[in-house]
């Protein structure tokens, strides 16, 4: 685990590296009176088998043909074999030979329709199941199990986000502890977590009564929840330094076999840290995976792609099947939008994005495995069965975690929202 250096930004690093969203702020927000996060008592609470979500999301839009939804013969296959799997009737790309091996546990969803073609309005939409507006941030489903399910581990973080960068952790219009607390390497640990060379215990806490003195006059001046977070802060920050749950965040306590199993690699090393988040009980692990964006290359950038992605994911099934832990874990594999079944022979065989058809698995937590919902044409073109919307995947991720989607959050304009706005879950995939 790294420590602290003598840089004099290290405080700050560790406050917005850990404490933004593990403890509530960012930096010491703007007095406002508007109620974040109020919430109304309509609705029930739903019930649901998983205790964590881990949300491996694809960034670039993941095409659903050289994947998991494989069209042998069509022209629009390309040079993709399909090959069998452990699940009856499930076929898969050649790319994913370990995932063959664990499809059983696996719910493919071949009729995923989003309504968004671009990058950063697709996610969005993926994370939030809300369209982007310029008026309005909305929660993804990492803050609202945050906000409605809270800490079930009360040393360790209810969200947390795996790679990628740390730029809209999903917060939305909630108080920033329901964020994602960032990592933006998994086998640096939680950096800035530990004292010093030269600093004990005592010298560190006159240093906090110091800086507790200096935030005084200003919490005592704005006594407000905003302000009472930032100063929370600090004792939750020592509470997690000072906590065996500390070394869940320290891949070098894993055996070797263990990391090699995952793949040296960022992708495979963050799946093995989000399995050892969801042992500890962390509600919403996201991993983000970028590179998928193949307009050009499409099938050697698939290929080189899946590589990590085939070895960290049938890895982590199989550890968490071993260890009994799939039944209470949904496992979630997403993307933005599939590619187009054209093939893009002037970009040397590049496919465009194509929201009209995507491919998404859950796996574990309730879930039923080895099967396919939903299905598109020969061409892998057009939904042709059970078209399944971005809201209506949001709502079933948030019902197998116990999310109530009829529950009422009030934004800071007053305006009621809930998990997964009008979507639907899918019924026939929960066991």
């Amino acid at each position: 685990m790294n420590n602290f250096h003598t840089d004099p930004n290290t405080r700050r690093s560790f406050i917005s590296g850990i404490a933004k969203s593990l403890l509530g702020v960012s930096l010491l927000p703007t007095v406002s009176k508007s109620a974040w996060g109020k919430e109304s008592n309509a609705g029930s609470k739903l019930g649901g088998k998983a205790k964590s979500v881990i949300y491996l999301y694809m960034n670039g839009g993941m095409s659903h043909l050289d994947t998991f939804d494989t069209k042998p013969g069509a022209e629009t296959q390309g040079p993709v074999e399909s090959i069998k799997t452990d699940a009856d009737g499930v076929q898969i790309s050649q790319f994913f030979p370990n995932m063959a091996a664990q499809m059983k546990h696996v719910a493919v969803i071949n009729s995923m329709y989003s309504n968004q073609g671009a990058h950063a309005q697709g996610q969005y939409y993926m994370h939030t199941g809300y369209t982007m507006r310029g008026t309005i941030a909305h929660p993804d489903l990492g803050a609202w199990s945050a906000l409605h399910l809270g800490k079930a581990n009360k040393t360790l973080p209810a969200n947390v986000k795996i790679g990628g960068n740390s730029a809209g952790l999903g917060g939305g219009f909630l108080e920033s502890k329901y964020a994602a607390l960032p990592i933006g390497d998994p086998e640096a640990g939680l950096q800035y977590s530990t004292l010093p060379t030269g600093i004990d215990e005592t010298r560190f806490k006159k240093r906090l009564g110091r800086l507790e003195c200096m935030n005084r006059d200003f919490t005592d001046t704005y006594d407000t929840k905003q302000s009472r977070a930032y100063a929370a802060m600090y004792d939750e920050a020592v509470k997690l330094m000072n906590s065996k749950d500390l070394e869940t965040f320290d891949l070098s306590k894993e055996d070797d076999v263990t990391r090699q199993r995952y793949g040296m690699n960022p992708l495979g090393q963050a799946c093995l840290l989000a399995r050892r988040m969801a042992e500890k009980e962390v509600r919403f692990i996201e991993v983000s995976n970028g590179g998928w964006d193949t307009h050009g290359d499409n099938f050697e950038r698939v290929e080189e792609q899946s590589q990590p992605l085939d070895q960290a994911m049938a890895a982590l099934l199989g550890d968490l099947s071993s260890r009994g832990m799939l039944a209470s874990t949904l496992v979630v594999l997403a993307t933005e939008f599939g590619r187009s079944p054209t093939i893009q022979t002037a970009r040397n065989m590049g496919r465009n994005h194509y929201p009209q058809a995507c491919t998404c698995l859950l796996a574990g937590g309730g879930m039923k495995g080895g099967l396919k919902y939903g299905s598109t044409d020969e061409e892998g073109r057009e939904i042709t069965e059970d078209m399944v919307t971005v809201p209506d995947f949001n709502a079933t991720i948030a019902t197998a975690i116990g999310l109530d989607l009829e529950k009422k959050t009030i934004s800071p304009s007053d305006r009621p929202f809930t998990v997964a706005d009008k979507g639907k879950p899918i019924a026939d995939l929960f066991a």
